[in-house]
């Protein structure tokens, strides 16, 4: 059995450009990872088998399809391989901004290609993480990266590793169509090298269709300590990067609400 693990996606900015011709959008986004995260098992099988466990199972209960079954079966089409047996331990909750699905995705091409002795930068994985979703290639590069086009064309930067974060989800799911929909087509200027100046111009419309991210964000940014706090992704999300795991731990105690998810981790 080989066993992945899948941690959370962090956009510590994201910028977005413009709507492209072909219903995406063009993207300048920072990309960092924290130790956080789902697991992925595999292992070889007589016939193929799926199955999840972990705190939030049962939001993906029923699905007799989803990122990682499809993971799996590309790189059967594309790299050979037999049948195995998935599982998925869900830590994540689901549509939350950071990359969950994606994460397990990869964690998944990763456990097959080390399974069949495909090397890790073999440039099919890319391409089938690709066709999976925009943010697959980054949490299958599993590394900091500056990401442009859908967020598919990557350039490894060094990241701030052991760096205090708090991630909170204040307990809804927003669709990421519905937020893109609702970015109001307006290019605010390119990604910087500091993303402490950069933003998330997805944050407005993610507020406008769940006005509790601007409560999650307003708390965080009032906590001690905070480098910088900010939606990730198309949200719900947030995060904050603290100065010490002392005060992200107090943070984390700050912003315990019902309903609310957080988890206090570090930059990888």
């Amino acid at each position: 059995m080989i066993v992945e693990h899948a941690p959370a996606k962090l956009n510590l900015a994201l910028h977005v450009r413009a709507r492209r011709p072909d219903g995406y959008h063009e993207l300048e986004t920072l990309f960092a990872f924290v130790g956080s995260g789902d697991v992925v098992r595999v292992a070889p099988a007589d016939e193929a088998a799926f199955a999840i466990t972990g705190p939030f199972a049962a939001a993906l209960s029923g699905e007799g399809d989803n990122l990682v079954t499809r993971a799996a079966e590309r790189f059967r089409q594309r790299l050979g391989g037999g049948a195995y047996a998935i599982e998925l331990e869900k830590h994540l909750p689901v549509a939350s901004g950071i990359g969950g699905g994606s994460a397990d995705a990869a964690a998944t091409l990763r456990a097959l290609a080390r399974l069949n002795g495909v090397a890790l930068d073999d440039p099919a994985l890319f391409e089938i993480a690709d066709g999976l979703g925009s943010d697959v290639p980054a949490c299958l590069l599993g590394r900091t990266a500056i990401g442009r086009g859908r967020g598919e064309l990557l350039e490894p930067v060094p990241g701030r590793p052991g760096t205090p974060v708090l991630l909170v989800n204040p307990g809804v799911a927003v669709s990421t169509a519905d937020v893109f929909r609702r970015w109001d087509g307006v290019d605010r200027g390119a990604l910087g090298p500091d993303p402490l100046e950069g933003r998330n111009d997805l944050e407005a419309p993610a507020v406008a269709a769940a006005p509790v991210i601007a409560e999650v964000l307003q708390i965080l940014s009032e906590q001690r300590g905070v480098m910088l706090s900010r939606m990730s992704g198309s949200g719900a999300t947030c995060f904050a990067l603290f100065d010490t795991q002392a005060d992200c731990d107090a943070a984390r105690v700050a912003l315990v609400r019902p309903g609310w998810w957080s988890v206090a981790t570090a930059l990888r």
